[in-house]
């Protein structure tokens, strides 16, 4: 059995993958840059630099997705991604869902 790969595609998935996990690690910093203002941990001069820095990260997400095409498939995969940690946390907070589970792949 042969299997035929669309390089192309490959590239483009990929491509699409790494920025959407780019964009996940973004909003982490984000947040906890937030976090560090609220306390007062960071100084002017940093806040300054540290806004810099996530805006031209931003800026550089944004031209590789319209530069390699691949915004729909970055949301895509988000989505997909949103979908899994979504189902994750109701796993977690409703530990019935587990024994539902459970028995239903038992069955």
């Amino acid at each position: 059995m042969t299997i035929t790969i669309d390089e192309g595609n490959l590239k483009k998935g990929l491509l699409g993958l790494v920025v959407a996990l780019v964009e996940i690690i973004q909003e982490l910093l984000e947040r906890q840059a937030i976090r560090r203002i609220d306390s007062g941990n960071l100084s002017n001069e940093e806040m300054e630099r540290l806004g810099e820095a996530l805006c031209e990260l931003s800026d550089a997400l944004e031209k590789i997705k319209s530069d390699n095409d691949i915004a729909k498939d970055v949301r895509s995969i988000r989505d997909g991604l949103d979908d899994v940690a979504d189902d994750l946390i109701d796993r977690l907070i409703s530990p019935e869902r587990w024994a539902d589970d459970a028995r239903g792949h038992a069955e």
